[in-house]
């Protein structure tokens, strides 16, 4: 199989660390609000890749998270007079009330950042010891400039880093960085916010005689992958995923933490990133407010008319939603459904259909001519009476993850 690796720029041969076994992981919501079609298109790519994946014979090890404690949701919360745990289960729930409704598989560990915190402490300490990191006033920053190869997934320049680090939540005008780019691994509790119980906090000159340093914080939004990571999969994983807008600061930095504390190199073999979809001429998202919900879609079409959409595209591709797509693809799903209610005894598989079938899914995840083999195998059923071909079509639907 070919990938597009995201940090070399070009379709490698994927190779697994171990050769029964591919470990991914996903970065998954931050659940202050409503999830949209953007997020559903994101997972159903890698649910249809992770489907192949175990079609083709591999031990799939497939973590996503949920970041249950960041900026965006205590903000939120305040604003909406909620608890921010309340808060963050119900935005949680509904977001996995829609991926089961587009028949998108659950991983194999499904966590939230807060049940790391252990490990975000055991990194940041290490961190801090290997002298990649430093404290102040009860705040911990990774010192980019001491990992030299900062920048090489994103290929920005440090002017272009700073432009887009303000945009997405830092603050390179923080007086305690060393460096405008370096980024929080923990940092200090405000008094109305959630707290844990951290060696850095006080300076020893304002604790009672006789007590150690301890702080009350709470972890910085890069360093909670990086754990999740190490805590269910390991040092090394085989692939990373999640949106292209995370390319840089998230995944930037997940690479240096996480490659200066272990040592070990490449922290991930793939990175996998996913194009954006836009409507009404930009990115969807909440705070532009142009969202497309799949409970309200499903309210119109099925979910393998929504799941079909999605594949007509390639998945590093942009694309913006338009009502007519979803109309067509009902009608593809319409004409699949046909061809496999067609009445026959006969049954094998098409080792043409199938080869041409693994052909363009392992050319980088081509769904949008996957589909074009599924269609003409339905009309052969259907309009030239080669029943013989409905194994084989029941076979490769199920592969991309539809449900008849």
């Amino acid at each position: 199989m070919l990938l597009y690796n995201s940090q070399t720029r070009k379709k490698e041969l994927f190779v697994p660390l171990d050769k029964k076994t591919v470990k991914i992981y996903v970065c998954g919501i931050t659940p202050y609000d409503t999830t949209h079609l953007g997020h559903a298109f994101t997972y159903t790519i890698f649910d249809v890749f992770l489907r192949y994946v175990a079609y083709k014979g591999f031990d799939v090890q497939y973590v996503q998270n949920v970041t249950d404690i960041d900026d965006d949701i205590l903000k939120k919360a305040k604003e909406v007079g909620r608890d921010w745990r309340e808060l963050g289960d119900y935005w949680t729930n509904r977001f996995l009330s829609d991926m089961r409704s587009l028949n998108i598989l659950p991983p194999t560990h499904y966590v939230k950042a807060t049940g790391s915190i252990g490990k975000i402490i055991e990194i940041t300490k290490g961190l801090i010891t290997k002298e990649f990191a430093y404290e102040n006033d009860g705040n911990v920053y990774f010192d980019y400039k001491k990992f030299k190869s900062y920048g090489a997934l994103s290929k920005l320049t440090e002017k272009q880093m700073l432009l887009i680090a303000r945009e997405r939540g830092g603050n390179p005008d923080d007086t305690l960085r060393k460096h405008p780019l370096d980024f929080l691994l923990w940092q200090k509790s405000k008094k109305d916010e959630p707290f844990w119980e951290s060696p850095w906090g006080l300076p020893a000159a304002r604790l009672p005689a006789g007590q150690g340093r301890q702080g009350k914080g709470r972890p910085g939004w890069h360093i909670e992958c990086s754990a999740m990571i190490h805590q269910y999969l390991g040092e090394q994983i085989d692939i990373h995923g999640g949106g292209r807008d995370l390319i840089f600061p998230h995944h930037e930095s997940e690479i240096a933490q996480s490659e200066s504390y272990t040592g070990k190199r490449p922290f991930v073999g793939y990175w996998m990133h996913i194009a954006m979809l836009l409507h009404e001429g930009e990115k969807m998202s909440k705070s532009l407010g142009n969202l497309v919900m799949v409970k309200d879609l499903l309210k119109k079409y099925s979910a393998n008319a929504i799941r079909w959409m999605f594949l007509t595209h390639h998945y590093r591709v942009p694309w913006e939603f338009h009502e007519e797509e979803i109309k067509e693809a009902e009608k593809n799903i319409v004409a699949i459904k046909t061809a496999l209610e067609v009445k026959t005894n006969e049954g094998r598989k098409n080792l043409y259909c199938i080869k041409k079938f693994e052909f363009f899914m392992e050319d980088d995840i081509n769904a949008p001519d996957a589909l074009h083999v599924l269609r003409k195998i339905a009309k052969r059923i259907t309009e030239d009476n080669e029943v013989h071909l409905q194994k084989s079509l029941r076979g490769l639907v199920e592969i991309l993850g539809f449900q008849f």
